[in-house]
């Protein structure tokens, strides 16, 4: 679990944290990453990973912006459809109108609630993603990358491809829905799983996603109809793995 908090008013900002870390040690769990932060910029350059394993706390008001964690909530919803997204705010009257972000928001938690109150709802939305987590530890499998100098992960059904990148020794993983970057071989990345193939010597894809070759113009091609170049040498193992690859999904639905 990774747990993000936006909160430009220093005491809140505290407030919230310790009564995060207290439930965590409370209910014996851990967050591989949990940080408190003033500015959404900040926040959504250190988001590395998607899923329902991401819990987000957002105060409404930002720096006196009425809707501005509203607004930082949207861009996340749309870099991740799976986080755990929670208001922490006095403006509860903004709930109705969270529908228009298309936020899904899972809970609103009022500033102005008791000590006791406030840190028990804040222990719901832990625990509720602690549950999401669990779940779907055996039911999606990940991608999930970590090194000295970067920490990625995303479900493998949504990876289409890598491709190197033109800051050296870094590569591009093209989801259906984003673009992240980070450090790393395209060598190494293989290895870690038989659904990935380097087709190309600036491109590795994820044959689960592959939706057709074309041999004439060297392409590969996905369902979005996003491509990527393939060796001239490489097209007949591609073309040999991929059909291999289906063959296998159907055996597995059978």
């Amino acid at each position: 679990m990774n747990i993000f908090i936006l909160e430009d008013n220093l005491y809140q900002q505290e407030r919230l944290l310790g009564a995060v870390k207290e439930i965590l040690k409370e209910e014996n769990l851990s967050a591989r990453h949990l940080a408190a932060y003033s500015k959404a910029t900040n926040l959504l350059d250190n988001v590395k990973e998607r899923g329902s394993h991401q819990l987000f706390f957002f105060d409404i008001e930002i720096k006196d912006e009425p809707r501005k964690g509203l607004e930082v909530a949207s861009e996340l919803r749309q870099m991740d459809p799976n986080a755990v997204i929670v208001f922490v705010t006095t403006h509860s009257e903004f709930a109705p109108i969270s529908f228009k972000y298309k936020v899904a928001a899972y809970d609103f938690i009022d500033k102005n609630l008791d000590p006791d109150d406030f840190k028990e709802q804040v222990r719901d939305s832990i625990l509720y993603t602690a549950s999401l987590s669990k779940s779907l530890q055996t039911e999606v499998d990940y991608f999930d990358y970590k090194s000295a100098k970067a920490q990625v992960k995303v479900p493998l059904h949504d990876i289409l491809y890598f491709e190197t990148s033109q800051t050296a020794h870094k590569l591009i993983l093209r989801t259906k829905t984003e673009r992240l970057e980070f450090y790393a071989k395209l060598s190494d990345i293989e290895k870690m799983s038989d659904k990935f193939y380097q087709c190309h010597r600036s491109f590795l894809v994820n044959l689960d996603n592959v939706n057709g070759v074309d041999k004439a113009e060297q392409l590969v091609y996905f369902e979005n109809g996003e491509s990527c170049l393939v060796s001239r040498l490489k097209i007949k193992t591609l073309i040999a793995k991929w059909e291999n690859n289906i063959s296998g999904r159907k055996n597995d639905i059978s």
